[in-house]
């Protein structure tokens, strides 16, 4: 399908890129297509909440996909990211605050990224020089100081107690009324899709660029790369710094929407669930993150409302997602759209080990 996209003159590649993005738009109305429509909308929570959990978990996944498909990274605490952009929401916007100051959504932006992009220099830091498994600890342990942080400063970050009265993303209708509620969580949904439209739109020329060149050497054989003179620690800090900045920018998506965040949704599964969307996805590319990150939402809310055994679905999701990643791991390891690189260097080593 890739090879058949890319020998399309690119008038119409470019046509079929602005028919998915307006399809991507028109899915809050897939409810209304016949046949298919009952069979896609989800039965336990509303079309467009899912739709909207969606967008967010796409946002984490294409972080993610970062610092571990570009740049070759195991993050095993990239929740720690995503909580450090809601929480900056809640302490600057929520009136539950210490500081008191009561910003705006919109005004919290900059400021949540930056503190986010912070954060991954924190972590990126002291652990260049850690490698695979040892790298995983360490960023699995940021992750769980800054749940224990918001749980021990019932003052401060106010643990399961949270914060309530995040404001809205602004806006609103002729009538009065904002076009950011509690009622309909479309217009929520289209800000996501509209972030991650820029988010891709920047990592793609990053990964186009001599940033993208060294996290592939890297990724590749981090020797090899130092020794022909690619600055590792650069780049790979750079890696963790846009991570963060992505996964931050969640949480920041996910606060205004929610309007509550409190310690217990930054659960170490959610790190171990992105993880797995951006591997059955395709690690090292970013339709394949997508996809992952799409599924991994997607799934768990299609269960809700369905029985098994005389029990909600919804609570067999861990087994199910499980048994997905071991067929997808057995039948392909590359996942299910893999980078061309990753599918030939995939290919290659399974013929290496075939018997002669």
């Amino acid at each position: 399908m890739r090879g058949r996209l890319d020998s399309l003159p690119k008038p119409v590649r470019w046509a079929v890129l602005a028919l998915l993005v307006a399809g991507a738009y028109l899915l809050p109305y897939a409810a209304d297509v016949p046949v298919l429509g009952p069979q896609l909308v989800t039965e336990g929570i509303d079309w467009a909440s899912a739709l909207f959990n969606v967008s967010y978990f796409v946002l984490l996944a294409l972080g993610l996909n970062v610092v571990v498909g570009f740049a070759g990274l195991l993050d095993l605490g990239y929740v720690g990211f995503y909580a450090v952009g809601a929480y900056t929401v809640a302490l600057l916007a929520s009136g539950d605050s210490v500081f008191g100051t009561k910003w705006t959504w919109l005004a919290t932006i900059p400021i949540a990224i930056a503190i986010a992009l912070f954060s991954g220099l924190i972590l990126g830091w002291p652990t260049l020089r850690l490698r695979g498994d040892y790298l995983a600890i360490v960023t699995l342990g940021f992750a769980e100081i800054i749940r224990i942080t918001a749980d021990s400063t019932p003052d401060f970050l106010r643990g399961d107690q949270g914060f309530t009265g995040i404001p809205h993303p602004p806006g609103t209708f002729s009538d009065g009324t904002p076009v950011f509620g509690v009622r309909d969580a479309t217009p929520y949904f289209w800000l996501g899709v509209t972030i991650i439209i820029i988010v891709v739109l920047a990592l793609r020329n990053l990964e186009r660029s001599r940033v993208g060149r060294s996290w592939l050497a890297i990724r590749e054989d981090e020797e090899a790369a130092e020794v022909m003179g690619v600055r590792t620690v650069k780049y790979k800090l750079w890696a963790f710094a846009i991570g963060a900045c992505v996964g931050g920018l969640g949480g920041v998506l996910f606060a205004g929407q929610n309007g509550f965040v409190n310690s217990a949704m930054f659960q170490l599964q959610l790190s171990i669930l992105v993880l797995a969307g951006v591997v059955m996805g395709g690690s090292g590319n970013m339709a394949g993150a997508i996809l992952g990150g799409a599924l991994i939402s997607y799934i768990p809310d299609r269960l809700r409302g369905t029985q098994i055994l005389d029990r909600d679905a919804y609570e067999y999701r861990y087994l199910l997602f499980g048994v997905i990643i071991i067929l997808i791991m057995i039948f392909r390891p590359q996942g299910l759209i893999p980078s061309r690189r990753r599918a030939l260097e995939l290919k290659d080593r399974a013929r290496e080990v075939a018997p002669q």
